[in-house]
């Protein structure tokens, strides 16, 4: 089964390493939205938030195994 693995990174300042925060999404279509919708939210922030958050987000294909609680016919 294909899936989109949607990957936020975030990074700050006063933390030792990156963080990051992922959701599945069963189409590419679905998984560019929020992307763009996530990085859309970003970029609108003022430039005081954005100097003290960096983030990135990627949609990332990923064949998994069957995942419960989700049906497809996608294969």
């Amino acid at each position: 089964m294909k899936i989109f693995f949607l990957l936020m990174i975030i990074s700050m300042p006063e933390l030792p390493s990156v963080r990051y925060n992922a959701m599945i999404y069963l189409t590419e279509p679905e998984c560019i939205s929020a992307r763009d919708g996530y990085m859309d939210a970003y970029l609108a922030k003022d430039l005081k938030y954005k100097s003290k958050l960096k983030t990135e987000a990627f949609c990332i294909p990923f064949d998994s195994f069957p995942l419960a609680g989700i049906s497809t016919t996608n294969t």
